[in-house]
This record gives structure tokens, C-alpha cells and sequence, in this order.
């Protein structure tokens, strides 16, 4: 599977809201799975979006043939887009699916890691943060993902900003020194976006 994360600041919110209505048109494409985002809650005019592709070569072709034709409708409603590709690398948590309607706020994490910490800082990931997840009331589920360049994206969906909320005060700091996070990770950048329903294909 193929995770896409594209951010934006947002110049003109009634027309990126209209032209988001248009990616409705999504589930005819082959190899397409589903695709959801909202607003960033510490940066209101900057919106997220994810979407996720069956494979490389389904997402190539459709990028060729429909995007553009969809993508018109926003034209001009946005500044500064910033595109990442990250192929699935497995779930947090069991059983992901790209589905958004029964979550609230999706967390999404970019870091970029060391030279010679990668095999580290993935079994970390699996070994220390997936199983916290996964055991914290309202994660739902979540994908981890990787690019070239040593990047990686952990994006993880809650019921409530509240649930997500107190996982990070609770459990964060002392989870990041057990799994020695400040040696793996180079920069860490990240978001908790507030998902909007009728962004949701």
C-alpha cells in the first residue's frame, strides 16, 4: 500500500472546501482505498489530507490520467503544498484500514532518522510505541510508513482529541526515553488534524 500526505496553507477556505467535494469522484479509480484529512488544531489554516493507493504503479497511472482534471477545482486556494510518498510498512495496532468515519482526529508524525539508526529506530517503533498505542483508549488504528531518505511516517487514528490528548501527557516523554528516540531521530515534525466528514472519500 502507498500512503500520500499533503499539506497546505489555505488562502481561500470556501473554495478549498468546494474543490475538496470533488475528489468524491476517487472510488472509480483503480487500486484507489480511501482518502480523508481536515484541519491541523495547532495551525487552523493549514489542512492535511491522506490518501492511500493500492500500489505505486495504480497511484503513477492515476496521477497521469485524472488528477489534474480533479485537482482544477482548487486551484489558487492554497500556498506552499508539500507532497510525501511513504510505502506501508505495517500497522499500528492490527488490522489497519483507510477508513476515517469513526475517527476524530487523525495524529501524523514525519521524521527524518540517522544514518545507521533505522533498523533501530523501526523495531522501536514495533517493539515500544505500537504496543502504548495500541493499548491507549481510543486508538483506533494507525499505518507506519517509510520513503527514501531515511523518512517515516507514523499516523495514528482516535476517537477523540480528548483520548489522544492524554496519551501524550501520560505517556509520551517516558515512552520516547525507553525507546531512545532523541539518538534515532534527526527532525520530527508532526500534526493533530482535525478530520472534516465531508473530506472523506
Amino acid at each position: 500500500m502507498l500512503v500520500k500526505w499533503i499539506r497546505c496553507t489555505v488562502i481561500d477556505r470556501r473554495g478549498f472546501e468546494r474543490g475538496q467535494r470533488k475528489w468524491a469522484g476517487l472510488p472509480g479509480e483503480p487500486g484507489f482505498r480511501g482518502q480523508g484529512g481536515g484541519w491541523s488544531r495547532e495551525r487552523p489554516e493549514v489542512a492535511h489530507i491522506f490518501s492511500f493507493w493500492e500500489s505505486r504503479a495504480f497511484y503513477d497511472s492515476f496521477m497521469a490520467r485524472s488528477h489534474d482534471r480533479l485537482a482544477a477545482a482548487q486551484s489558487g486556494t492554497y500556498k506552499n503544498m508539500q507532497v510525501g510518498l511513504f510505502d506501508y510498512r505495517f500497522d499500528v495496532k492490527t488490522g489497519f484500514e483507510p477508513r476515517f468515519t469513526d475517527a476524530d482526529v487523525v495524529r501524523v508524525a514525519h521524521c527524518t532518522v540517522r544514518e545507521g539508526r533505522v533498523e533501530h529506530f523501526s523495531l522501536m517503533q514495533e517493539k515500544v510505541w505500537n504496543p502504548a498505542m495500541a493499548g491507549s483508549p481510543g486508538m483506533l488504528r494507525g499505518v507506519f510508513g517509510e520513503a527514501p531518505g531515511n523518512e517515516f511516517l507514523v499516523l495514528s487514528m482516535w476517537q477523540s482529541a480528548a483520548e489522544h490528548g492524554k496519551y501524550r501527557a501520560e505517556r509520551v516523554e517516558r515512552l520516547s526515553l525507553r525507546a531512545q528516540t532523541d539518538a534515532d531521530v534527526a527532525g520530527l515534525s508532526g500534526a493533530v488534524v482535525q478530520l472534516d466528514p465531508s473530506w472523506t472519500v
